[in-house]
């Protein structure tokens, strides 16, 4: 009692000497005009420079995490005069501000330290593709500033029906030999980008860019591997489907430009020769498909790529090129020459068959005999 008395007493003479203080070449208490303060209280120390022992009494509670108030002048002298602080040189500070630091965790932080923790387990994937919600409306969570260690899962459980989960954390104190404790609930759900219609689309329709957009989707809403939306662009579905509706990638192909028995345009092509007909499509098929087609000149069945929307190119000797007309009009040109054949000189003719063929054949004439 008497040592606590005579501590009180050195910092009482102290305080009230402050011109004293200061021909001694002791520095004066100051107030200052800015505090910042780490833990729950407020103490002398914070508020003034040169508190000396007074340094750690507490005054006030701190503002809650991560906020600033505001203490007039005057309030703060009376409460500093109630702690025995007196002396205190103020200058033309009107008011005190008080921050209390703190170390906010965004929503954002909490829903990536969950789905780090339940990264590939319990049959889910990748911590990218997994969605997190939580029970009532978690927000941003603030902690001591001295809680600046990571959050470290300690105990995890998940439900893969229900999609529930309840993980306790743990956060190292700088301050404190026992770490900070959180436990988060809510529930996480593996998700996938992807391609979803914007409106009801037929089979023989092309996705434009504005019938599909691209959103994430629970993955058991998706079957298969999942189209994303600059795939399905320009694509077609293989059947029809509603607004809504996500796309996998076994439900779009390539739009056929060539339909079944639709009359074609069959291109016949080899190095110097180009001929086109009509055709009939034997099946359909897309752009760079092979397909048969039908000639209707020749009524032979030829195999061709699809080049274009109702085109069909043939190429190679191995196919025979469509019949020709008999006659050609005097106007139309076409690409084969026809070969004049060129004229064969006689065979050599022996002597012998010039000398009978330069003797004239003799003339019989025979009567008829008369019947008696």
């Amino acid at each position: 009692m008497i040592r606590t008395t005579l501590a009180t007493i050195s910092a009482l003479l102290v305080l009230t000497l402050p011109a004293q203080a200061a021909d001694d070449g002791i520095a004066a208490p100051t107030l200052r005009a800015s505090v910042t303060v780490t833990s729950d209280v407020v103490r002398v120390g914070d508020l003034i420079d040169n508190a000396g022992s007074a340094a750690l009494i507490p005054v006030y509670r701190s503002p809650d995490l991560g906020t600033t108030g505001a203490l007039p002048v005057a309030q703060v002298l009376s409460v500093l005069r109630g702690k025995q602080v007196i002396g205190v040189m103020t200058g033309d500070i009107k008011q005190v501000s008080v921050t209390r630091l703190a170390r906010t965790l965004a929503n954002k932080d909490l829903e990536n330290a969950v789905a780090s923790a339940l990264e590939r387990r319990f049959g889910l994937g990748e911590a990218a593709n997994i969605t997190v919600t939580f029970d009532r409306g978690v927000s941003d969570m603030r902690l001591d500033a001295s809680n600046t260690g990571t959050l470290q899962p300690v105990a995890t459980r998940y439900d893969a029906r229900s999609g529930r989960f309840d993980i306790a954390f743990e956060v190292n104190n700088d301050n404190n030999p026992a770490p900070t404790k959180l436990r988060l609930s809510g529930t996480a759900i593996e998700t996938v980008e992807v391609a979803v219609l914007t409106r009801d689309i037929e089979r023989t329709e092309m996705l434009k860019s504005s019938d599909v957009s691209q959103e994430r989707r629970p993955r058991s809403e998706v079957t298969g591997e999942a189209a994303t939306r600059d795939r399905a662009v320009g694509m077609q579905l293989r059947r029809p489907m509603r607004a809504g509706t996500p796309i996998r990638v076994a439900d779009i192909a390539k739009p056929e430009f060539v339909q079944r028995d639709q009359n074609v345009t069959v291109i016949y092509q080899v190095p110097g020769l180009y001929l086109t007909t009509r055709g009939k499509a034997i099946e359909s098929g897309a752009e760079g498909d092979t397909v048969n087609v039908l000639n209707l000149q020749s009524k032979r069945t030829l195999t061709g790529v699809v080049t274009g929307r109702g085109q069909i190119t043939v190429q190679g000797a191995s196919q025979a090129p469509p019949m020709a007309p008999a006659v050609e009009p005097a106007d139309q040109t076409s690409s084969l020459q026809r070969e004049t054949p060129a004229p064969t000189a006689p065979a050599p003719v022996s002597p012998t068959k010039i000398s009978q063929a330069q003797i004239p054949p003799a003339q019989f004439v025979q009567a008829q005999a008369k019947s008696e």
